[in-house]
């Protein structure tokens, strides 16, 4: 099993050499994977001179999560209107497995598996939303979001209760209430950019 690619920075070039030798592909399949990372904002192509991951800024964190709370309270308002039982018992099952993890590992970073439950309980609260343009743009800013949220982890200054955040939009989710899962949804993803902008993220 190869190992672990090292993390790169925000900015830093990606070297064509580095990639070919840890991952073992071909120009070709690099050069796809490339403009598709490039496609959904996680790198940037240079002209001629290849591609960097992309940069954060305030501004970018501020649109982001703006972008998100509008759409994830418009994919969950859809699937309060199109969810049944079982689509509730997802969200239960999904909310119960990302509690019982912690947020932050033993290296002071986020837990992979934290972080996979994490994606998982956000995908179930919107997965009756029957808009797939919706669903697709969503998708690419929350991929571009993940990148801040390993970020605002360091900026932490007091502990951050995520297990009620979620609580409270599993719970008016579950009665149905649309106004109350957008308010909180969208404080929910505010939150994380306060965090960074209190730290004094530059």
């Amino acid at each position: 099993m190869a190992a672990e690619f090292p993390q790169l920075k925000p900015g830093e070039r990606l070297r064509f050499d580095d990639l070919r030798e840890h991952y073992g592909a071909g120009i070709s399949p690099l050069w796809e994977a490339l403009m598709h990372l490039a496609a959904q904002g996680l790198v940037v192509s240079e002209h001629r001179k290849g591609y960097r991951v992309a940069p954060v800024s305030k501004e970018d964190l501020q649109e982001i999560a703006r972008l998100r709370g509008e759409f994830d309270a418009l994919a969950i308002a859809e699937s309060i209107r199109n969810g049944d039982e079982l689509w509730e018992g997802r969200i239960i099952a999904a909310f119960h497995a990302l509690q019982k993890r912690n947020k932050i590992g033993l290296d002071n970073e986020i837990d992979r598996g934290w972080e996979r439950y994490h994606i998982r309980f956000h995908e179930e609260l919107v997965s009756e939303c029957k808009l797939p343009k919706l669903m697709e743009f969503r998708s690419i800013l929350d991929l571009q979001a993940r990148r801040y949220r390993r970020i605002a982890v360091h900026y932490l200054t007091t502990p951050r209760d995520d297990v009620c955040e979620h609580k409270s939009i599993r719970d008016a989710v579950l009665e149905r209430d649309t106004e109350l899962a957008g308010q909180l949804i969208r404080e929910h993803f505010r939150k994380t950019v306060d965090i960074i902008l209190e730290g004094n993220f530059a």
